[in-house]
This record gives C-alpha cells, structure tokens and sequence, in this order.
C-alpha cells in the first residue's frame, strides 16, 4: 500500500505530456509525424536501439509484396530507381530517412511495461521510469510476436523447426527436405524463394487454401489495384480476388491445394489474414517440385504424421503460423484485446470509456501497412486534435 501511495503521489507532481506513440515502426512513424503537424506534442518511444530492427532480423531475400508507390511512407516518395517491390534494405533505409527528415522525436532502448488509466490522463510505465500523457498511440506492430503451435511430439523431432520469421538465406536450404506449414502470406514467401533453390524435396501442409494473387500480370503489378478494391463492398472485393486467382492459377484443388474457407477481403476482417502473393511457388506446386499435403497430426522423432496417416521426413519445418501483437502484458488488463490479442478498435476509432487510447498498425489491409500507416495517423491525429483533452492541455 506505501508503494503505491508513494507512487500516486509522485505521479501528481509529474507534467502530462500531450501524447506518447508507443513504437517506431512504419505505423508509429506515420502517427507521430501527423500528430506534430496537427500541432500535438508528441514523443515516440521505441523498446530497441535503432529503426527498423524488426526488418534487419527478416531475411535478405525480403522484398516487398506491395508496390513502391503505395509503400512509401506520408510525404516522402522512394527514390526514382527503386524496383517495383523494394527490398528489405530499401525499406529500412526509406524509414530512416523519414525519421530523420520531420525530425521524429524518438527515443531508443525505452520498453513499455503496461499502461494504466486515471481518467484524466494515462500513466505510461517504462523501463526509463513513468511518464504521463493525455494522449497513447499503440503502434508497437501486429507481427510483434512470431507463433508457433505447440504441435504434439515436436520436442521429440530430431529436425528442426523454424518459425518464417526466421527463415534466414535460401540457400541454406539447398539439398534439405523442407515442409512448409501454412499457406498465407508468409508460407507462400517461403515458398516462392524455394522454388527458386534445388532442394532434395518441398512440401506445403495446408488445412485451407490461401487467397492468392500474383504479383504481376503482364507488366501490371496487382498491387496497384489495391485502393480501388479496398473501395469495393467485400462481397464484391472477395469475388474480384477469387476471379482472379482463377483466371492467373486455375483450379489448384487438382493440385492437393484445400478450397479457401472465405473471401480474401473478408479474412482481412475477420482473422486478419493478409492475401499471398505469388512469385513462382504456384508453378513449381503445378510441377511437382512443392507437393502440398493435409495438415499435421503430430511429430515424431524422424517425422511428421499428416492428418491423413501419411509419414513424411523433413530436414526442416518452416512453421509460417503467423504472428500475436503481444499486448496482453501491457494492455490485457484494460479489456481491449480480442481473443486473438488484437485491439477491438484501431486507427481513429476509441472505446469512449478509455478516452486518449488509440491503436495503429494492428490489423492487416488489402492496401498494405505502409499505406495504411498513413491513413490511420490521419485519422487519429484528426480524433486527437480535435479532442477536448488535447485543447486542455
């Protein structure tokens, strides 16, 4: 109880800040720039010691699926040679730039244990000590967290098991048999560099079929349809995707690839799942160089069970299981998380009863989260400076 009163009373004494962004990826980035335009103090507060970590640890295969023109971050275009589909070290060298050209007020090595709200105010606690703010834009990222399941047997299995984010050089996987689990976003990145390496043998484990477009037809990169089919009502935007996924692919149940459960617009919304992009995994499944086979039953020690009482023996299993936003520790208690642990509400929209909080960044878009960093910042920056806590400050 002393520790706590000692704590309420230094809190009183502390100045309010007007608004903390938690993280310092593309989406915080976005918010903190909008926010100082819209005239709202703002200090960024960033757990690692530079920009962009998370993109240096990805592999350097890494390119973007979205295109440049609609990945760039607000105000600052890449620069005219940039390919198509920029490669992760453009990515983070476009971020650094932008940091440094609007001045972001960052501060680095600085993590957020939990935030706490006091009505009038929120209490930000970090491994630096308390801060106060009216304001707290949680943009820490919704791959946060790679998440592997907890398969059963795969302590015993003498391979190894990676998740995708650590999927590190292609080449590496040369003349080892491969199983790749899952057929979203990242498995299909996956697949698309092993297509490319002579491996002794690829398998793809799906339970469903992924929405899957390529990522160019003719000289036409798909991606810069994205605005105009984020537009379209979702039943319509599920069916244009599906059209053409037929139309590019054609039938690939022929090919042991299971249906996809819905809509590609529509399990952005429901279980944000992003839409994979091809750029020569479909071919090489068409060729019998990946060989797609039912989901896992379980592991053994030189193998792994599929659903269907098959065994097969991979070197290495590539678990391209998505990702958690890890919130739970620093919000969970507020009652914002899903059972995903992704916010109820994101970009400008708020819980009334906890005024001041936002979040940014934690949902997938057919757009592509460069993009959609920029409208999100617009919109909470628009909410917050218009806000009577923000004009009280």
């Amino acid at each position: 109880m002393a520790d706590t009163t000692t704590r309420t009373t230094m809190e009183q004494s502390m100045a309010v800040e007007p608004a903390i962004v938690i993280g310092a990826g593309a989406a915080g980035l976005a918010a903190a720039q909008a926010l100082i335009r819209a005239g709202v103090a703002t200090t960024v507060l960033e757990k690692e010691s530079r920009l962009a970590e998370p993109w240096r640890r990805r592999h350097q295969q890494l390119h973007l699926n979205t295109h440049r023109d609609l990945s760039a971050l607000p105000g600052l275009a890449y620069p005219r040679n940039t390919p198509a589909f920029p490669h992760r070290d453009v990515v983070i060298r476009h971020m650094n730039d932008f940091h440094a050209a609007n001045r972001l007020p960052v501060e680095f090595g600085v993590s957020v244990e939990a935030i706490v709200f006091r009505g009038d105010h929120w209490v930000v606690r970090t491994s630096a000590g308390t801060r106060l703010a009216h304001h707290v834009v949680v943009a820490t990222g919704r791959d946060r967290e790679p998440f592997t399941p907890q398969w059963k047997g795969m302590r015993t299995f003498a391979g190894r098991i990676v998740h995708s984010a650590d999927f590190g050089d292609a080449q590496a996987y040369a003349g080892k048999k491969v199983l790749v689990v899952g057929a979203g976003n990242s498995g299909f990145d996956a697949l698309n560099h092993l297509a490319g390496i002579d491996t002794s043998a690829v398998w793809l484990s799906a339970r469903s079929g992924p929405a899957l477009l390529p990522k160019r037809i003719g000289k036409i990169a798909v991606h810069r349809l994205s605005p105009l089919m984020a537009r379209l009502p979702l039943r319509v935007a599920d069916a244009a995707i599906a059209a053409t996924q037929r139309l590019v692919f054609g039938d690939l149940t022929k090919f042991g690839m299971p249906p996809a459960g819905a809509g590609g617009a529509s399990r952005l919304i429901s279980d944000y799942t992003a839409i994979a992009a091809d750029d020569g995994a479909v071919d090489a499944v068409k060729s019998g160089r990946i060989v797609v086979v039912p989901g896992i039953r379980e592991f053994t020690r030189d193998g792994v069970i599929l659903a269907n009482g098959s065994l097969i023996a991979p070197d290495i299993v590539i678990a391209a299981t998505g990702y958690r936003t890890g919130l739970e520790h620093m919000v969970g208690a507020l009652g914002v998380l899903d059972e995903k642990g992704v916010p109820l509400f994101n970009g400008g929209e708020a819980d009334p009863k906890l005024p001041g909080l936002w979040f940014t960044g934690m949902r997938p878009s057919i757009r592509g989260c460069f993009a959609n960093a920029g409208i999100l910042a617009r919109a909470i920056a628009r909410r917050v400076a218009g806000s009577p806590r923000t004009s009280g400050t």
